[in-house]
């Protein structure tokens, strides 16, 4: 594998980061330290994907092999759904543009894809209109047992989905806590940085960077590449908001610390400050330091005690555990 260590991407890891939450500029060693990390994530997903598509005999890994290492995430799974089907949609409409068949009012009249319209199944795609939102189906989804499924009607709620999309309403609901107040340059900046990937117009640079023809002999195709790209962003969204969860809990324990050191007397004052120390103007914020970063990868590698038991061996925890993916 390629020794060259340069960062590649500290531009868009910078620009997750903001949008994840962070409003002070991270250091070259924070956003090389996410990359490393994230580049390591990618490396462990296409080799157990590559090991998932030998066992089914075949040499390319597929989306369903992606998906299914993310299987247990399920609000994950669910966003990831809904991004390959819109991105579905779009490709149609391109397609049908370049035809010269569609109209700009159809695709505006097609479901909205925060609110997760309902869609038809995957051997329905061809019977619907080509700009509604398909549903993403899984081998191991239970529908895919039946040859014959159940027609869905245009007014059923999908309770499993609503649940599933919990954590996305949450990730909603912060960033439009954050955004409401923002003047229009802003929120043009914002909306800039949601748009940061790591395959968007990069994709021979990101296919070196991950590995491929290493890693994995598979050739990925664009909907492969795609799924990494969806998949790295979550993976510095997640670092950066459990990184800004740590710093949170260090600063509040140099506030208690101080407190405790002040005295009695002082507690009066203390209180009055305490107002900027919690609640600081974002151009005064510290930005997360690699050692945030590190602690924060420390807790979602733990595994939780439910899921020791499957990894004894012979009534011993193994010397090392397998990575867990983020």
């Amino acid at each position: 594998m390629t020794t060259d260590r340069t960062p590649k991407y500290r531009q868009e890891i910078q620009q997750m980061m903001f949008v994840s939450g962070e409003t002070a500029e991270p250091s070259v060693e924070t956003t090389t330290l996410i990359e490393d990390i994230v580049r390591q994530q990618v490396i462990e997903i296409l080799a157990r994907s590559t090991t998932l598509a030998t066992r089914r005999g075949v040499r390319s890994i597929s989306t369903d092999d992606l998906i299914f290492l993310i299987r247990h995430d399920k609000a994950k799974v669910s966003r990831l759904k809904t991004f390959l089907s819109w991105k579905d949609v779009r490709k149609n409409v391109k397609d049908s543009d370049d035809k010269g068949g569609a109209d700009a009012a159809d695709f505006a009249g097609a479901d909205d894809p925060i609110a997760g319209g309902v869609v038809a199944g995957p051997q329905d795609v061809a019977s619907k209109p080509k700009n509604k939102r398909a549903r993403v189906g899984l081998v191991w989804d239970v529908n895919s047992f039946y040859s014959v499924q159940v027609p869905e009607r245009e007014d059923e709620e999908d309770e499993e989905e609503e649940e599933q999309n919990y954590a996305t309403l949450q990730r909603l609901a912060a960033a439009d806590e954050r955004t409401k107040n923002m003047t229009r340059e802003e929120y043009v900046f914002w909306s800039e940085c949601r748009q940061a990937s790591f395959t968007y117009r990069k994709s021979k640079r990101f296919r070196e960077w991950a590995g491929f023809g290493i890693v994995t002999e598979s050739k990925p195709n664009d909907d492969i590449v795609d799924i990494l790209g969806f998949l790295t962003f979550e993976i510095v969204q997640t670092l950066t908001e459990e990184a800004l969860k740590v710093k949170e809990r260090e600063d509040r324990e140099k506030i208690r610390r101080g407190g405790a050191e002040s005295g009695a007397g002082e507690n009066t004052k203390k209180r009055k400050r305490e107002t900027g120390l919690f609640d600081p103007p974002e151009e005064g914020r510290t930005p997360v330091e690699p050692r945030h970063i590190r602690e924060a990868y420390r807790k979602l590698q733990a595994t939780p005690n439910k899921n020791i038991a499957m990894l004894l061996h012979n009534g011993r925890i193994p010397a090392r555990m397998p990575l867990r993916l983020i």
